[in-house]
């Protein structure tokens, strides 16, 4: 789903694989080496698993989630094609219906024919405010959505929401089986039914989730009859585990998948992405909290030397969500490396140098924590590096390793080296991200950034159809963000995929920040071909 760029084709060569974390178990799928468990079987890692399986809490929402279809997916040049609908939607002059007109013959796995009515259900079921998922707020702009007969669909819209074609390719659920369960607690978070090529044959969770091809599948049979997802956290194991032969494929960051460069058994294949890592300042600390010392954080990082060291070129450094190659990205927002005018702004504030080279105000000394994934070497180096630069500012940033257990009951007080990214559309991102009516929100708005400029524009953004009105919207975000930042952004992160060359039909999407499930070169694995010895 989203990428990055590399410096050089020697970057673009390693630059996909820095944070979708893919490994195995020892042994995932029970085969040997050489293609894990056969010719028609393929054996990939993730980093970290989902919490459900269900669309309606979230599950697979940007896509490929390969249990479930969306009416809408994407190409591989992230274009939108259909899927579950047979064409694209038919728009209203004023932008607020689209219409979709059924694929026909299509079936759930269980064999049960899919209608316009589970459409109906998932999307009301996501917005019912008792469903407990947190991306409820991706789907603000609906107002309804109404069956047109078994085979039609329509939504009608609060306002003319531009990106909405790219919100259907959230997967149907069906309602035989999910509508007569909890929502939130069922079976069927843990034991989907859906229209996919694929269907869940197990989940040990920490361990693997086992897949076998859907042969009632609408989109034909697919060649690759297994498919496992190992889940396993560490670099280092995934990419001996690769070598091996237990993992036919692998996300590795640059330095790892560097050694395969000369396999000639194995192709490394490189992602763009939006994906970045930034550093929460979170409002409620009494430090990150103030604007002098967010803005001399902004500029105390040297970008540059962290995307030469710790990506080994496979990114380029970040400003904001929006990557500089992009479109929306406005030029002029990008930070110079200066730590002697971060020097000033701090002295300016009254964040004055102690004996021990750490600043103070008011009594309060400028350190704080700086927590980070455990067995994420990217994060850690993240982590590690901004704390470097910060210290030599006098500020001291004192970094921690923990699971995410253990980070987010600390993140309304304590920085966090976090991500996101995704390429869809500018709202997709920045909304969940900044609006201070998610401050606190999960995952969502971690830093509790609260800004009524950025809440006015993010709101203009969102609601607006004319393209114009909302290139203003985000180039306003984009300059608050400078004047006051609520997060100190690192770099935008290139991914690194190696995989056993057995196969035709590894590609890779630009991407999201999320992947592992439904991103990398697997994506598109239900149009795998073994290759002809």
């Amino acid at each position: 789903m989203t990428a990055r760029t590399a410096r050089g084709a020697a970057a673009a060569t390693l630059a996909a694989a820095l944070i979708t974390g893919v490994a195995a178990c020892s042994n995932p799928a029970g085969g040997a080496s050489g293609g894990a468990s056969g010719a028609d079987s393929a054996v990939v890692g993730i980093a970290t698993e989902p919490e459900s399986l269900s669309p309606l809490l979230g599950y697979g929402k940007d896509g490929n989630s390969k249990i479930f279809d969306g009416l809408l997916t994407h190409d591989a040049d992230m274009k939108l094609k259909p899927a579950l609908a047979e064409s694209l939607p038919q728009v209203s002059a004023d932008g607020l219906t689209y219409t979709f007109k059924l694929r026909p013959g299509v079936k759930f796995s269980d064999g049960v024919p899919f209608s316009a009515q589970d459409v109906v259900f998932t999307y009301r079921t996501i917005l019912d405010a008792r469903t407990n998922n947190a991306s409820k707020s991706e789907l603000d702009a609906v107002a309804g959505v109404e069956a047109l007969g078994e085979d039609g669909v329509v939504f009608t819209l609060k306002y003319p929401y531009a990106p909405f074609a790219e919100r259907t390719v959230l997967p149907i659920a069906p309602e035989h089986i999910a509508g007569r369960q909890d929502v939130n607690s069922g079976d069927f978070t843990t034991r989907p039914v859906g229209t996919g090529p694929y269907l869940l044959t197990g989940w040990s969770k920490g361990e693997k989730l086992s897949f076998k091809a859907n042969p009632g599948y609408w989109g034909g049979e697919p060649a690759v009859k297994k498919f496992t997802m190992a889940v396993v956290k560490d670099d280092d194991v995934r990419a001996t585990r690769l070598r091996s032969g237990e993992l036919d494929a692998a996300v590795l960051p640059p330095n790892l998948a560097r050694g395969f460069a000369k396999d000639a058994t194995r192709r490394t294949y490189a992602a763009k992405t939006f994906d970045y890592r930034n550093v929460t300042l979170p409002t409620a600390h009494p430090v990150t909290g103030d604007v002098a010392v967010r803005q001399a954080l902004d500029i105390a990082v040297d970008r540059g030397a962290m995307v030469d060291k710790l990506l080994e070129g496979a990114g380029k450094p970040a400003f904001g969500p929006v990557p500089t190659g992009s479109p929306w990205f406005t030029a002029g927002t990008e930070r110079t490396f200066d730590p002697a005018r971060a020097a000033q702004i701090l002295d300016a504030a009254g964040w004055k140098t102690g004996g021990d080279g750490v600043r103070a105000k008011d009594g309060v000394r400028a350190t704080f924590p700086l927590w980070y994934t455990s067995g994420d070497k990217i994060r850690q180096d993240h982590a590690l590096a901004f704390a470097s630069d910060a210290k030599k500012v006098g500020i001291e940033v004192r970094t921690e390793a923990g699971t995410w257990e253990v980070i987010e009951p600390r993140m309304k007080t304590d920085a966090v080296l976090a991500g996101g990214g995704s390429p869809a559309d500018p709202d997709f991102d920045q909304y969940q991200l900044l609006t201070s009516s998610l401050g606190g929100d999960g995952f969502n708005n971690m830093a509790r950034y609260a800004n009524p400029t950025v809440d006015a524009a993010l709101l203009d953004g969102r609601r607006s159809g004319d393209p114009a009105a909302r290139r203003a919207a985000y180039d306003t975000v984009q300059r608050e963000l400078v004047k006051n930042p609520g997060y100190v952004f690192l770099t935008h992160i290139d991914h690194l995929y190696v995989v056993n060359d057995t196969w035709d039909g590894p590609a890779t999407q630009v991407e999201p920040h999320d992947h592992g499930l439904g991103t990398g070169p697997w994506w598109n694995i239900e149009t795998w071909k073994p290759k002809q010895k």
